[in-house]
């Protein structure tokens, strides 16, 4: 085959155009090594490690490092105004999203658009995950459904009924109903 280019010159503007994009700047560089960040129990059960907040990604995002015992489940739910993903890094977890179940292992990725139903349960102990918000704005929700753990400190206790009302309270989650998944 005969590659035949262009080479005529091109004709640049010389204003610039009305279209503009405006772009949000990071307040500074993220950098956190394993063990970093502020941890929370959340009160559907589990230790968040937060390697991201809204603030330091200028609204871009939250991540955070999510530890979670064996057996524990998720309401049914969506998030209607951001995309959640999941990466495994280690365990296992059952997927309900839309209805259709999956198995996720370490090394997958499972990612709920925004407005999507799904649920996880998690089936192997010393399972985690990284999850993340895209765009921010589902941190207010995970802070209020949350408490800062003291030093030394692992566990608190379960309560949907707070889950839940910092949803009404903070937006970032619809509750749909309980877990899909029967119980063990």
């Amino acid at each position: 085959p005969v590659l035949l280019w262009d080479t005529s010159p091109i004709s640049l503007p010389t204003t610039l155009e009305a279209t503009t994009m405006t772009t949000k700047n990071s307040t500074s560089a993220v950098v956190r090594q394993p063990g970093d960040g502020a941890r929370r129990w959340f009160f559907g059960g589990g230790v968040q490690t937060w390697k991201a907040t809204e603030e330091v990604t200028a609204g871009a995002l939250p991540l955070f490092e999510y530890e979670m015992a064996i057996n524990k489940v998720t309401p049914l739910h969506t998030h209607p105004d951001s995309d959640e993903t999941m990466y495994i890094l280690a365990g296992e977890i059952l997927m309900n999203m839309d209805g259709t179940e999956h198995r996720i292992a370490a090394g997958g990725v499972v990612i709920a658009p925004r407005g999507v139903p799904h649920a996880f349960k998690v089936l192997q102990e010393g399972t985690r995950m990284l999850c993340l918000h895209t765009p921010g704005g589902a941190q207010a929700f995970y802070f209020g459904a949350s408490e800062p753990l003291v030093d030394g400190e692992g566990t608190g206790v379960v309560d949907f009924g707070r889950i839940r009302e910092s949803g009404r309270l903070n937006g970032g989650i619809e509750i749909l109903g309980p877990p899909p998944f029967p119980q063990a």
